[in-house]
């Protein structure tokens, strides 16, 4: 079996089957199906690796990116709501619970990365850069 991410971030495939969600959506399920404990798990790990990771994935572009890319682009969203549960509602994470009940994302720029993928793909095609 290959690893999901790319080999620079392997530590970080723990996480990866409850944080990597295609969605918005679906990261926010993931978060409110994640105790706190969880989050602050995720969020340890994950953290010291954003700068990194995003500069890693920037580098490539979204028409550059393949499968594990798109994995690792995926678990740093999922970061964001991680870090919102550990870092910034901490002990009110519960509460803010009971709202995102009634709450829920349906969706979000983010989802549309692949949509923006398939236009920088082909603004370099028109451009004639494709390839490089």
């Amino acid at each position: 079996m290959s690893a999901s991410l790319p080999p620079a971030f392997a530590e970080l495939e723990p996480f990866v089957g409850h944080w990597a969600a295609a969605t918005t959506a679906g990261r926010a399920a993931a978060r409110d199906q994640a105790g706190p404990e969880e989050c602050a798990r995720f969020f340890a790990a994950g953290f010291p690796r954003v700068e990194e990771a995003l500069n890693y994935l920037d580098a490539k572009g979204f028409a550059g990116f393949d499968a594990a890319d798109e994995r690792l682009m995926a678990l740093m969203l999922g970061l964001v709501h991680a870090g919102l549960a550990a870092d910034v509602q901490g002990p009110d994470e519960p509460r803010h619970a009971l709202t995102r009940r009634d709450m829920k994302l349906q969706v979000s720029p983010a989802d549309l990365a692949p949509a923006a993928k398939d236009l920088a793909m082909s603004d370099r095609q028109s451009q004639g850069r494709a390839g490089r």
